[in-house]
This record gives structure tokens, sequence and C-alpha cells, in this order.
């Protein structure tokens, strides 16, 4: 699945994962390929990225917003 993490500045990631883990306001939460469509909230902290050699990563938001449809992850970040 494809992911798109973006700023008003910049890019933070954009690829193909496996797995994305994301700190939601009601908790944190997990989206992995054909998850069904949906939009969330997301609150301070870090984004777990794992791509598909198993390389992990993360990336620290200050909150935003996610839209997941079709194997596609948008997260517009703070």
């Amino acid at each position: 699945m494809t992911l798109e993490i973006i700023t008003p500045d910049k890019t933070l990631f954009n690829g193909e994962v496996t797995l994305v883990q994301l700190p939601g306001k009601s908790g944190s939460f997990e989206i992995l390929a054909n998850h069904a469509p949906m939009i969330a909230s997301l609150k301070k902290g870090k984004i777990k990225i794992i791509e598909g050699d198993k390389k992990t990563s993360y990336i620290e938001i200050n909150g935003g917003t996610l839209k997941v449809q079709e194997n596609k992850i948008l997260i517009l970040a703070n």
C-alpha cells in the first residue's frame, strides 16, 4: 500500500509500506493492506512505518488528519 505524509511545508514520506502505526486521538492503531476506508484525527506522537523489506522508521508529528482508501494512506500532518 502507498503512504504519503505531508505538511504545509514539505512531503515527509512517500512510498510503499506494509504497516503503519499511528497516534490516534482515542489511542494508537495500525493500518495494514486492504484496510476499510476511514478518516481519523491524529494527536502528537510518532508514526511507525514498516516498509516491504522490514525497514522500520519513525516520524514525529504534532497532530493531523488521516485518510485511508483503496490501499492509499494520506496523512496531513501539523
